[in-house]
């Protein structure tokens, strides 16, 4: 584990980082009050710097969890917001903003998913565009949030035919006892991102409460040749049944999640957030950190 954003500069916390290349430099998008706080580099491990908010709208309160995918020049940003004065956060729908440059501005364009919906990965397979994004069972047997896929339409607008892909199976992903029912635990599966090595399909994911030192980052995959993400037949490692985190609490850091992973020297690298291991449970000491990481068949392993 490493730390990438110390000496950065700007806000302190860098939750939800996704990382993302291009023209021979290095972003990070992270959560943020005001905006999405956006920090950038000639080098994956190091020389960091704030570089402002790639996107800050008048009257909107919170960016939740960007991601960015580049087509044709344009670059879009896929991410999930609030207006000033919500509390309620499960008004967040997932929006698309677009740029000329990684570096923004981007530009607010359309809703692409209602309401409740969050944590937005976009990705190109077979010359289509899928999204991965979180949504709400409130009547499942497990009830809580859990991760679906749909074809998107064109790069603003989802089919509206989400399939689920991760679903709430273990305990250790309950977000909260008797959250919005007596006697119902709310299950968190969230914060996806998702790729692909040869036939093997990975899809990344977060459970439990992003405040809960128990917060871990887990992963689903399959062999398959399909290019159709909805008809991927995920199933989490090593099984639906089983807990076994990719990234979970150690001696030096808590609450670890929602990545994004970068291949780079032939090499893969996990981007993730923690917090070092103090006490504190205050969301804004969220930090980002890195890590390599291997693919041994359908298993991840992270070299922490």
């Amino acid at each position: 584990m490493k730390l990438i954003l110390p000496e950065a500069g700007g806000p302190p916390s860098q939750p939800d980082p996704y990382v993302f290349k291009a023209g021979g430099k290095y972003y990070i998008y992270a959560s943020g009050d005001g905006g999405v706080k956006t920090y950038m580099s000639e080098k994956l491990t190091e020389g960091w710097k704030y570089i402002g908010r790639a996107i800050a709208e008048k009257g909107i309160h919170f960016y939740w969890a960007p991601c960015v995918i580049e087509r044709d020049g344009v670059y879009y940003m896929y991410y999930s917001s609030i207006p000033e004065g919500e509390t309620d956060h499960h008004k967040q729908a997932v929006k698309v903003a677009v740029s000329r440059s990684p570096e923004g501005p981007f530009e607010y364009k359309k809703t692409v998913v209602p309401a409740f919906s969050i944590d937005p990965h976009v990705v190109k397979s077979g010359g289509e565009y899928y999204i991965f994004y979180s949504l709400n069972d409130y009547e499942a047997e497990r009830a809580g949030t859990y991760i679906a896929v749909d074809r998107l339409a064109d790069m603003f607008t989802a089919e509206g035919k989400p399939v689920p892909v991760v679903v709430p199976t273990v305990d250790e992903e309950i977000f909260m006892k008797d959250r919005f029912r007596p006697g119902q635990n709310w299950h968190t599966v969230e914060g996806a991102f998702y790729f692909r090595e040869g036939n093997r399909h990975f899809l990344m994911y977060s459970g439990n409460c992003y405040q809960n030192e128990k917060y871990f980052v887990g992963y689903a995959c399959a062999e398959s040749a399909e290019n159709d993400l909805r008809k991927v037949p995920f199933r989490k490692y090593p099984s639906d049944e089983a807990y076994a985190p990719l990234l979970a609490k150690n001696a030096e850091e808590e609450g670890t999640g929602h990545n994004s992973v970068i291949r780079e020297g032939g090499e893969y690298y996990i981007v993730y957030h923690a917090r070092d291991v103090s006490g504190k449970k205050a969301e804004d000491t969220r930090t980002a950190r890195i890590c390599k990481m291997r693919v041994d068949g359908l298993r991840l392993i992270a070299e922490r």
